[in-house]
């Protein structure tokens, strides 16, 4: 499989190029030449098992002139050793829905799901190039600690992640600034996450600088993010559909940067038995009021309950986008200079609600995330997670107008937003592995929101 770039100026380039290229060279993000299609293989695939299930998605997107099967296998094998839960993302029946966990991982977040793999591909890919790769990236909030998690202590590699100062959890936040391993490097930035958003592109797009420092992308821009992903859409929908006979699934999906949302997408377009996907956003509602009506219009960040979605300017989207205009790169290019300019775009003339039939939408603000957190507890005993109670409340809704069985990702351990789940509930969600983290040293240096103050420390700290 080869990969060209949604905006036209990279010439194709094999999946070890793609992953270690992150954004394109032209700014563009990078997607497969072809979307394959696997109707014929759901049978045996739903027989396998979490990794196994993962080497069989991911070979269909991996040249085996870059890595092997049997290196691929290794690597897949050893990223998820890692996760502490037998079937790596157990489905469970929660009231009359049911929710794949997907915080099993080493943070405890469905980061770790593309980030443990990556981590690994790129160890491989080095060492075999004999090269060195410093990352950049910037998180909301569990982008970061999966990261560092899966690259740190890994030869030949540096990582420097922007996060936004005081705007994450106090334990994302710990997560981070406690991993002391000489090649982890924190930033806290005197803004929001759309700000290191910005400084990370801007960084990226000046090649000169890309290149005299060996730059790579860990952010959900990487193509091997979106890769790993896919494999869940379709472990989940097997799942549900064993529990309930039923022949289709539909997928409610907690975003902010769209990379999940995409992810699920395409597992769709390859055939997986997904009806719908809903895209679920909190207060800050740039995707939701997109699908709605056509027009991505962004507006000011609010601070929520669930900050790992606080985004106005969904980094992913452009992927889809590309799709939604008929893979016409011009007209895309056009596109996001408008949106870069204006900060809004209009897509579709079409009625409100018709953007896309196979995505429904929706929002949830703070008092509709607590209640249903509350409301979860109460009725069944379990705990959500802030981000993944919006994607039960917003799925909710949209299982009503569908009689499908409906599967939400829950995307983080609830013990993450000790403080939300307090003010839900009454009580705290712990986790032993957290509980470790309040004594541990931390280090993390904090910068202004300025491509000159981030590019200033990323030279002087390689010096």
């Amino acid at each position: 499989m080869n990969y060209f770039s949604t905006r036209g100026q990279v010439e194709p380039v094999g999946f070890a190029d793609a992953v270690m290229m992150g954004l394109g060279n032209d700014g563009g993000l990078l997607l497969p030449v072809s979307i394959p299609a696997v109707t014929d293989r759901l049978e045996a695939w739903r027989q396998l098992d979490y990794p196994s299930l993962a080497f069989e998605v991911l070979r269909l997107f991996v040249n085996t002139e870059d890595i092997s099967d049997e290196e691929l296998q290794t690597l897949v094998t050893r990223s998820y050793a890692t996760f502490d839960h037998p079937e790596i993302a157990p489905v469970v029946p929660v009231g009359d829905i049911y929710v794949m966990e997907l915080f099993h991982g080493p943070t405890l977040a469905f980061k770790d799901f593309a980030l443990q793999l990556l981590g690994n591909l790129f160890e491989h890919i080095l060492a075999r190039r004999g090269q060195r790769l410093n990352i950049v990236g910037a998180t909301s909030g569990d982008t970061g600690s999966a990261a560092i998690a899966g690259v740190r202590g890994k030869g030949n590699i540096s990582i420097f992640v922007m996060h936004p100062h005081n705007r994450v959890s106090p334990l994302q936040e710990r997560q981070m600034t406690t991993v002391l391993d000489d090649n982890v490097h924190n930033i806290a930035i005197e803004g929001t996450f759309d700000d290191g958003q910005r400084i990370m592109k801007a960084l990226f797009n000046d090649l000169g600088f890309k290149q005299d420092y060996s730059l790579g992308a860990v952010n959900s821009v990487n193509w091997a993010r979106v890769a790993a992903q896919i494999v869940y859409y379709f472990w989940g929908a097997f799942r549900v559909q064993e529990a309930t006979g039923a022949a289709a699934v539909q997928c409610s999906v907690p975003t902010g940067n769209f990379g999940d949302v995409f992810a699920g997408y395409l597992a769709r377009r390859m055939g997986a038995p997904i009806t719908n996907l809903v895209v679920a956003t909190n207060e800050n509602d740039i995707l939701s009021r997109f699908f709605a009506t056509g027009v991505y219009s962004r507006s000011t960040v609010v601070p929520t309950l669930s900050p790992s979605m606080d985004i106005q300017i969904a980094s992913n989207f452009e992927r889809y986008l590309y799709y939604a205009v008929g893979e016409d790169s011009k007209r895309l290019c056009g596109l996001m200079a408008a949106f870069a300019e204006a900060g809004e775009i209009a897509l579709s003339p079409a009625a409100p609600g018709c953007m896309d039939p196979g995505m429904r939408t929706g929002s949830c603000d703070t008092a509709a995330t607590l209640s249903t957190i509350c409301g979860y507890h109460e009725a069944a005993g379990y705990i959500l997670d802030p981000h993944t109670a919006v994607g039960v409340e917003v799925g909710a809704r949209a299982r009503k107008e569908e009689e499908v069985p409906l599967l939400c990702l829950a995307t983080a351990h609830p013990a993450k937003f000790a403080a939300a789940v307090t003010e839900a509930i009454g009580e705290a969600a712990r986790h032993p592995a957290l509980d470790a983290l309040t004594t541990l040293e931390t280090r993390c240096a904090v910068l202004p929101a300025t491509e000159a103050a981030v590019r200033e420390h990323i030279t002087s700290t390689l010096a």
